[in-house]
């Protein structure tokens, strides 16, 4: 019996950390890496203030993991140099204010 009460809790921690792999971030933090270093790019993109790319009707973002590797994806070819914390710090500004696929 305790094995199933075992394996039931991995499973429920487990799905939840995969709903949204970003959920003890700080959204502050992913503001201010934002602000500094992608606001320029996504403007000269998309014109305005860069939020654009957020909200078009037709965006490659679909989901929280998703969320992430476009990122990483971003700091890899930009070379930021960002460490995983900060990754998932700008996830969570950007679901919070823009994607809001979870809470």
């Amino acid at each position: 019996m305790k094995l199933y009460f075992w394996i039931a809790t991995l499973l429920l921690v487990a799905s939840h950390a995969s709903a949204e792999p970003f959920a003890a971030a700080d959204a502050k933090a992913g503001k201010a890496l934002v602000d500094k270093n992608c606001i320029s790019c996504h403007a000269a993109s998309f014109g305005g203030d860069g939020s654009a790319i957020y909200t078009r009707e037709y965006r490659k973002v679909k989901s929280p993991k998703g969320l992430v590797a476009q990122i990483r994806n971003c700091n890899t070819n930009l070379g930021l140099k960002w460490f995983e914390d900060e990754e998932l710090n700008v996830a969570k500004y950007l679901n919070q204010t823009y994607y809001k696929f979870t809470e």
